[in-house]
């Protein structure tokens, strides 16, 4: 899952960046309303948290401009001002939550999660295809009785191949959503994580649940 953190407190940004980097996410940094915006358009998130208060264009206008593009990914607001009108406003913009700070990373980590928990149907914090199940929650992967060990970037990759199966992925919408911007597009990475990925979830099973789509990218199912 690849978010996007728009703060112009620097502080804030690498506090929220390093935890979710750190609970597997892809994250992108936003310093300004300008770069904030243009990211947002021009990228595939995931999610956004965006900071209400920016040197030039607010929070609650970029979300407004973000919603007037039919952009519908979730977007948690932060601010550091607790009025209902201020709420209010965020809300009626488009945002789906709202955070006062001072907050704590695991208010955060859990209101973002509730929202990725929110596609066009609702599901919970496990994921199966076929006997193959994923803990979004504890970070556990099962495969039938056995339990399977994966790297942060593994994981995330499966969980994005799990919450889009039957879904043919192309290597660059898989590049979009599990890797950051700085990542060279022309690299090979994804079929090198995809070949690790498949190596510990299907080599010992006769049943295959990731293919390949030729001259494509991947499907799962």
């Amino acid at each position: 899952m690849r978010i996007l953190i728009v703060e112009d407190e620097e502080g804030i940004a690498s506090f929220v960046g390093k935890g979710l980097r750190a609970e597997g996410f892809s994250v992108d940094w936003a310093a300004d309303d300008r770069k904030g915006l243009w990211l947002a358009k021009t990228n595939t998130y995931d999610l956004i948290v965006l900071d209400i208060k920016l040197p030039e264009k607010d929070g609650i206008e970029i979300c407004r401009e973000l919603r007037k593009e039919k952009k519908t990914l979730p977007i948690i607001m932060l601010t550091v001002k607790s009025e209902t009108a201020t709420k209010v406003e965020a809300l009626n913009a488009g945002a789906d939550d709202y955070l006062t700070k001072p907050f704590s990373f695991e208010e955060l980590l859990a209101r973002i999660r509730a929202l990725l928990r929110r596609p066009e149907t609702i599901v919970g914090p496990k994921l199966k295809v076929n006997d193959l199940e994923l803990d979004t929650l504890s970070h556990t992967v099962v495969r039938g009785s056995k339990s399977i060990q994966l790297s942060k970037k593994e994981f995330t990759l499966l969980e994005y191949f799990m919450r889009n199966a039957g879904i043919t992925l192309t290597r660059n919408m898989i590049l979009e959503h599990v890797w950051d911007m700085n990542v060279d597009p022309f690299t090979n990475t994804v079929d090198v994580h995809v070949r690790f990925l498949r190596e510990k979830i299907d080599s010992r099973h006769r049943r295959k649940l990731l293919h390949t789509i030729h001259g494509i990218g991947y499907k799962m199912e």
